[in-house]
């Protein structure tokens, strides 16, 4: 195996290239590091969380002769809102400062000429030395914040994870002179296993985040814990929401397709905040519409349900304010609730699960939802839900109705909040 990293800095021995095995332990080591390299290697696994790991890394580090005043660690990961995270430790810090990066941080003037962006355009390493004349050396401002504290070297190197993944690693000492060969040495010693470290937490988060995003947190947790098998599920309590946009398919004929994905993006940014904030959980897109559930194990779900809605209506009165400055016609929709017990686990093909309530009482809540559209209400309820929050909301009875799919009228509520 080899390491994209300088050759003096790991010593392989032939047995090891013949068998393409990393090197070892014993062959890596200095007396100053190896302590550091050991403890990185085999001491990390319980550590879930890679900005506690780099903080600590610093610190022993310094004990062990390594002159690291500042720190930062570049992380890429797949994010619905962010393009990666900044993790920055300075001398002093027990643990490090972790930061959001945006999409758009590639068009900054703080990326533009940055050391990131060396590394970025292929750099194999940035160095500067931060004693000499600012005339004389690389032009950014990270390099004129780093001076006015007082900090004399710097060193950035790219990060490799598998499949040509970089990201990005840095030190700086404020040393008189700098680090010496030795230290950067025994920081390039550090570089594969912290990359291996590093990849491993970023793999752990990736899973996570990519089922929060698509299957949302409580289900993501789940199928963590290793609900995956297809069958497998639970019994639960809930109260289900579901919200359809009106006129949709009008919409998307007529509409340019970025303007429908905006239009979309926006009205299910003003449904999904407020159900989240509330303890809901949405469980599905489905074209136009969603899928929430308020589970009834905390006692307030069904008071939850309701504010949610009355903030998800606020918002999509604002939304339609901002639509309309700009000529866009109101967008309609209708929410149907209902209470019950729903199946809650994998369904799906043996190769394809879905992680969803199924029920007659999901049924129940779209047929609310789609009674919205002959009613002329925006949020209908059922009776059942109603008796669990009518003494604590407004609701206005309109009356019992015939509900397809089940033999008897169900009575049913408008909310107008």
């Amino acid at each position: 195996m080899t390491y994209p990293y300088p050759a003096s800095s790991i010593q392989v021995t032939a047995r090891e290239q013949d068998m393409n095995v990393p090197p070892s332990i014993d062959h890596v080591t200095a007396p100053s590091d190896s302590e550091v390299l050991h403890w990185l290697t085999n001491d990390t696994r319980d550590e879930r969380f890679l900005d506690n790991i780099f903080a600590e890394l610093c610190l022993r580090l310094q004990r062990a002769g390594i002159p690291a005043k500042r720190a930062t660690l570049h992380v890429m990961i797949l994010h619905p809102q962010w393009l990666g995270s900044r993790i920055m430790w300075a001398d002093g810090m027990r643990e490090a400062e972790l930061r959001r990066v945006d999409y758009d941080i590639r068009e900054r003037s703080e990326f533009v000429g940055s050391p990131a962006n060396e590394i970025n355009d292929g750099a194999a390493e940035v160095r500067e030395n931060l004693e000499r004349d600012p005339a004389l050396g690389r032009k950014h401002a990270v390099y004129d914040e780093m001076r006015a504290k007082g900090l004399t070297d710097y060193v950035a190197w790219p990060l490799y994870h598998t499949l040509g993944k970089r990201h990005l690693v840095t030190f700086a000492t404020d040393k008189r002179g700098g680090f010496d060969d030795a230290h950067i040495d025994c920081l390039l010693k550090l570089l594969p296993v912290l990359a291996l470290v590093s990849e491993i937490r970023l793999k752990n988060r990736l899973a996570r985040t990519l089922l929060e995003t698509y299957v949302g947190s409580h289900a993501g947790e789940l199928v963590l814990a290793g609900a995956t098998r297809r069958g497998s599920g639970t019994t639960v309590h809930a109260a289900i929401m579901i919200c359809d946009l009106r006129d949709f398919t009008a919409i998307s004929d007529n509409w340019p397709r970025d303007d429908v994905i905006d239009l979309l993006n926006d009205y299910f940014d003003a449904m999904s905040e407020p159900i989240a904030r509330h303890g809901g959980e949405i469980l599905k897109f489905i074209g136009d519409g969603l899928l929430a559930i308020f589970p009834l194990s905390n006692p307030s779900a069904c008071a939850n349900l309701l504010h949610a809605v009355t903030k998800a209506r606020r918002a999509m009165v604002a939304l339609n304010q901002r639509n309309g400055e700009t000529g866009r016609a109101p967008l309609n929709y209708g929410i149907g609730v209902h209470v019950g017990d729903v199946m809650y686990g994998n369904i799906g093909s043996r190769t394809r699960l879905d992680f969803t309530v199924i029920g007659p009482a999901v049924n129940m809540a779209a047929r609310l939802e789609t009674l919205t559209k002959q009613l002329g209400r925006t949020v209908l309820l059922s009776r059942a839900f109603a008796d669990f929050v009518k003494s604590d909301f407004d609701l206005e009875r309109v009356g019992e109705y015939p509900v397809r799919g089940f033999n008897d009228p169900i009575e049913l509520f408008a909310y107008h909040g």
